[in-house]
């Protein structure tokens, strides 16, 4: 195996859900040799400096990796802001980057196939993105790992060749898109991801994740996946900024090592399939969603007591 990339984890004020995600990336076959970069966040508001605080005495006693460094924000940054001016800044350096956000945990073997990717398909330009994480499909017969259309952003590794590509500007981005292009990037419009890039130029969301996909759609890039997820994210319990409480895509992670990659580059058509249905019907019939939304409000309402 090659020189291994550099771990890239972004933190604000959630130090429970940061140990969490630092202890199962310690137990991981390759942490011990992985360079950790930590990037934590300034403080929002007065009422977020307790928590950033903690999560940053924290991080300055974590141990088990070949080296930690610890980039410690003065202002708020926000977190598409931190992790667009992280991933450049390793890539430029290091040339490829694995990157964790603090609400992942993950098998002891996910370290392990992003470096086995990033070598494997290093000089294939069509390949842009690495995921670790997969929505709980229920199709047989499917390969360990598959490539697929659509960027994962819960545990992802990437390239400087593929993230030179990042086009942060959404006009430029949306222009490219006529009507067939808006309908196989939203996979038949079972996802909203055209919607979150319409939300995100009227100031709605600032995904850094939408604009990354995007960027790889419109290079007719692909991803590559594990049928069954390698992390899983603990964030939907109503306590991140980006995330409310939800179940729908939690997963039970892996337990084995990924050992089949694919030898030709293109979408498999039974994962794409796959999710496309997973997709549809995520969100169960009517009662399913009616006992959902009130688990959610009730969730919210105890959490706020």
């Amino acid at each position: 195996m090659q020189k291994l990339a550099p771990i890239a984890l972004f933190v604000y004020n959630r130090p429970q859900h940061t140990a969490r995600t630092v202890k199962f990336l310690q137990q991981n076959e390759l942490a011990s040799e992985s360079r950790l970069f930590i990037f934590s966040d300034g403080a929002r508001t007065t009422a977020d400096e307790e928590k950033v605080l903690e999560v940053r005495n924290f991080i300055q006693k974590i141990d088990g990796f070949k080296s930690v460094t610890v980039v410690e924000r003065k202002e708020n940054m926000g977190l598409a802001n931190s992790i667009i001016d992280g991933v450049s800044e390793l890539t430029k350096t290091y040339g490829q980057i694995i990157v964790f956000e603090d609400d992942l945990i993950s098998s002891p073997y996910t370290l392990t196939y992003f470096n086995e990717a990033l070598n494997l398909y290093r000089n294939e330009e069509r390949v842009m993105h690495i995921g670790a994480y997969m929505y709980p499909l229920t199709t047989k017969n499917l390969p360990q790992s598959f490539f697929y259309r659509a960027a994962t952003s819960w545990g992802w590794a990437t390239w400087e060749r593929a993230w030179a590509h990042f086009e942060p500007n959404i006009d430029t981005l949306m222009k490219q898109f006529d009507k067939p292009r808006k309908a196989a990037f939203s996979i038949e419009h079972t996802m909203n991801f055209w919607r979150q890039m319409r939300q995100f130029k009227k100031g709605k969301n600032n995904s850094w994740a939408i604009r990354w996909y995007a960027s790889i759609f419109l290079k007719n890039g692909l991803t590559l996946n594990p049928s069954q997820s390698l992390v899983n994210n603990i964030g939907h319990d109503g306590t991140g900024v980006h995330s409310g409480i939800n179940d729908i895509y939690n997963v039970i992670i892996n337990p084995k090592p990924i050992q089949e990659f694919p030898t030709l580059v293109q979408e498999n058509t039974l994962a794409y399939k796959a999710i496309k249905s997973f997709l549809q019907n995520r969100k169960g019939n009517m009662m399913v969603r009616v006992k959902r939304f009130v688990k959610e409000k009730l969730a919210q309402y105890f959490g706020r007591k």
